[in-house]
């Protein structure tokens, strides 16, 4: 049977090549429908601006001040540390509640290690990372082996962790830590090059990353209209660019115009880039996100479930234990306190950050966004004096949100 040729032609003419106001209806809603597709991933990243920006203008320009930049850098990069494990762990369709006692632990670990018996820090860093490995083994084998569920399993490492940091501080405050460890915490990039009043380190690294998230992102486009995918708009598209260029650029210059990047922030980007990549590209998480998704169906295609459990548990025990590392360094002390309520500023960064209450949902870079949230919050609210009891309240309510919007939007897609 024949076809009409214009049954094949667009209703519209594309943008550029006329068609007046109907093109530009087509274009906007083109991208309306992007925004709705990525609506958990943009939604924040949208929200984390606006916070940003309304909290620069209550604190007068102290926010984003290079100093306060830097200092929101490393009050917050243990929190993000456990986010990255504490998404995966969400994704595959569970939770872990051991990792802020985990994390105390560690700590005490490092500083008995280090304080009391004068051991080498670097031979110390690798040991507690172990212990980290070996904790998350344990529950890890009880939740993906045994069937216990991994509520009772964390809550009881939860408690076990906390005790165990009583019994190796005594109660006391250990510290303070070999200035290796320290900068762990504290150090930064060191100086490099000429004198151009900007460090010259963070502005060469600032570059290169800006490059390689342009390269990802053209090279992703690509391969979405390989597989004939819906993609932006071009016009969208170049917008898009242009606004991670602005952040990566303006980050990047505040940081050169104080100290430089923190060694932390370095070692979290490699974290972002190391596990974005096996999320998005790698074997093993898609399995993560099969099991997540749908256990029966995960299991029927050959997805080894318990191998896969067990290994997302062992990982988020060595990223506690990273963050138990960085807590520490940077309290340059170990303390029978550390790491109270971390567990729920993970989990909630996580939320914020797009992660489904069901598995099967959710990014490293969401986890990253949900955490920046959580920090600004707590950074903007420190700067105009808030009292701790509203600010709980206050990240109350941003997480009650974010999980009502992810409730909304699953229920709209739904329909």
């Amino acid at each position: 049977m024949s076809t009409d040729v214009t049954d094949k032609l667009p209703a519209s003419a594309p943008p550029g090549k006329g068609g007046g106001p109907a093109a530009a209806g087509g274009l906007l809603r083109l991208m309306l429908n992007g925004l709705r597709r990525n609506m958990r991933q943009y939604g924040m990243l949208i929200a984390l601006g606006l916070i940003v920006v309304l909290f620069q203008v209550w604190t007068g320009g102290d926010l984003l001040l290079p100093r306060n930049v830097s200092n929101l850098v490393l009050q917050n990069s243990y929190i993000l540390i456990l986010a990255i494990g504490m998404m995966l762990v969400i994704i595959a369709g569970h939770i872990d509640l051991s990792v802020g006692s985990l994390t105390a632990f560690v700590g005490a670990f490092a500083a008995v290690l280090t304080v009391q018996h004068g051991l080498a820090w670097p031979v110390a860093l690798v040991l507690c990372l172990l212990v980290g490995a070996v904790a998350g083994s344990v529950q890890g084998f009880l939740i993906a082996y045994l069937g216990i569920p991994s509520f009772i399993v964390t809550l009881a490492g939860m408690l076990l962790f906390r005790g165990l940091t009583e019994i190796f501080l005594k109660g006391q405050t250990l510290g303070p830590f070999p200035n290796g460890l320290q900068k762990l915490g504290n150090g930064f990039l060191p100086e490099t090059g000429p004198n151009t009043n900007y460090h010259n380190l963070t502005l060469l690294l600032g570059l290169a990353l800006l490059a390689f998230v342009v390269f990802q992102e053209v090279r992703d486009r690509k391969r979405q209209q390989e597989f004939s995918l819906e993609v932006l708009p071009r016009n969208a598209f170049l917008l898009k660019l242009v606004a991670i260029a602005a952040a990566i650029l303006a980050v990047t210059l505040l940081l050169a115009s104080y100290k430089g990047a923190p060694i932390i922030l370095i070692i979290l980007g490699v974290l972002v880039v190391g596990y974005g990549y096996v999320m998005r590209n790698a074997v093993f998480g898609r399995h993560i996100y099969a099991i997540g998704g749908n256990l029966p169906a995960a299991k029927l295609s050959g997805v080894k479930d318990k191998k896969v459990t067990f290994y997302v548990f062992l990982n988020m025990g060595v990223l506690a234990a990273l963050a138990g590392l960085v807590v520490a360094a940077r309290l340059n002390a170990a303390s029978p306190k550390a790491g109270l309520n971390f567990e729920l500023e993970a989990i909630a960064s996580s939320f914020i950050g797009g992660a489904s209450m069901s598995g099967g949902v959710g990014t490293v870079l969401g986890a990253i966004i949900g955490g920046l949230v959580l920090g600004v919050l707590n950074n903007g609210m420190n700067l105009l004096s808030v009292g701790t009891d509203w600010q709980q309240v206050i990240k109350g309510l941003a997480l009650l949100a974010a999980v009502g919007f992810d409730v909304w939007n699953k229920r709209k897609s739904g329909s």
